[in-house]
């Protein structure tokens, strides 16, 4: 049978019995960062698995990892190889006829299976601290949150601001924070100071906090009445990038699930407002934040025209240029919703930019930037197909439809794509058409 040579008994020493917890600290294996490990264990009562569970999102060292689930062992065992498994992973593995080692895939002469004790103990030891430290640290955080409620009652003005401030600053860092926050009646108190006399301060941290909460259907509607939704709006207009994304951000949550809210929502103000946060390409985040909401918002057929009225058409045209992939499909969604009205219609076909601008995403973004874009340029060329279609074979449309109808897109998209090339070709004779458009090339 095979031994393991004196080298790679060295190799493997981190997983075999020899491991002792100075040599462990003293060695490193736990990333340099673990503290001092305690040998004592009085702390047995807590529970591996839920320690295990809980602090899921910190990085484990490697050493206490098994190599079969990738899990933190709990009953770790070392096989003759000198490779350590959790016990029920090794015992599964032998159930289903392997007589190897499942890591080097090595031969077994012995079959039998050693407990880990002392690796074992160290994995509840540096478990048991990361765990106690969380709670300590979460108690801390509970702690201050719950003072910094207190505090907020009894006081006004500037001294307000900053406890708000610090509140979502606690809120934001620690998801421990939001529970506490409930628990104390902290969201009734917080929609409580948005009120007709609210200063844009105030309204703006509090609006920081809210969008990190868990709102229920009473708070919603707490905040969904028109005073309070004016203010958001209000502050949305006039506050930083920052507080106009959380504005953005808290109305998109009103709106979830709720049918009848656009109509509530929806305002000229609104609407200006989130085409000026778009608008700002230096914040990607915002840009994405507003698009999401205004897809949101126009899919109430009512809005839509009050959106074109305040001249969207145009402005999200410019926009598409230089946008991501999912930013782009954003535009297009809205675009479409608004041509499906005939004031969108017109305004679509009266931006000079509209054609040019749509034609270019044709197979150049994604399927489902060509498939909307598709159906803007049917919209308008439909709409006005003697002045549309021939500006659309000028901006190259027709070259682009044919790679489309040649491509490996959905049917549909293909049948769609004939249908406009027949359009756009109605006004020219065959060899003036395929002149005009420079088809001669693509079909070579």
């Amino acid at each position: 049978m095979y031994q393991p040579s004196s080298r790679k008994e060295a190799d493997m020493r981190l997983d075999s019995q020899v491991l002792d917890l100075e040599t462990a600290v003293k060695d490193g294996i736990l990333g340099g960062n673990c503290g001092v490990i305690s040998t004592g264990f009085g702390l047995k009562n807590l529970d591996l698995k839920l320690m295990a569970e809980e602090l899921e999102s910190i990085d484990v060292p490697t050493v206490f990892i098994c190599p079969i689930s990738l899990e933190p062992m709990r009953d770790p065992v070392t096989l003759c190889t000198g490779q350590t498994y959790e016990r029920s992973n090794i015992v599964k593995w032998f159930s289903l006829g392997h007589y190897t080692c499942p890591t080097t895939m090595q031969e077994l002469w012995d079959d039998s299976v050693t407990p880990n004790k002392t690796l074992q103990q160290l994995i509840y030891s540096w478990f048991s601290q990361k765990y106690l430290a969380m709670k300590k640290r979460s108690e801390d955080v509970q702690g201050r949150v719950k003072e910094v409620l207190e505090n907020l009652k009894k006081v006004k003005g500037q001294a307000r601001v900053q406890a708000l401030k610090e509140l979502r600053q606690v809120v934001q860092a620690h998801g421990t924070a939001l529970k506490t926050v409930v628990e104390n009646g902290g969201i009734a108190f917080i929609l409580s100071l948005l009120g007709p006399f609210t200063t844009h301060a105030v309204g703006s941290e509090v609006i920081g906090i809210l969008v990190n909460l868990n709102l229920d259907l009473n708070s919603k509607s707490d905040l969904l009445q028109p005073a309070k939704i004016s203010l958001i709006v209000d502050i949305l207009n006039e506050g930083s990038t920052e507080t106009k994304i959380n504005c953005t951000r808290l109305i998109g949550m009103l709106m979830e699930g709720n049918d009848f809210a656009s109509q509530n929502v929806a305002s000229l103000s609104l609407l200006v407002g989130l085409l000026r946060l778009v608008k700002d390409k230096k914040h990607q985040t915002g840009v994405l934040s507003g698009l999401v909401l205004l897809k949101t918002v126009c899919s109430n057929e009512s809005v839509r025209n009050s959106f074109v009225n305040v001249g969207a058409v145009p402005q999200l045209v410019e926009l598409m240029p230089g946008l991501n992939t999912e930013c782009l499909e954003l535009v297009l969604c809205i675009l479409e919703l608004l041509s499906s009205i005939p004031e969108g219609r017109l305004a679509l076909k009266d931006c000079p930019n509209t054609i040019p601008n749509v034609v270019k995403l044709l197979m150049k973004a994604s399927e489902n930037c060509t498939q909307l874009a598709l159906s803007i340029l049917w919209s308008i060329c439909k709409f006005a197909p003697e002045e549309c279609a021939s500006l659309a074979v000028d901006a190259g449309l027709a070259a682009k439809l044919l790679l489309v109808i040649q491509s490996g897109y959905d049917p549909v998209l293909k049948q769609r794509s004939a249908e406009l090339l027949k359009l756009c070709s109605l006004n020219y004779t065959d060899n003036i058409f395929i002149s005009k458009c420079k088809l001669t090339r693509t079909i070579e």
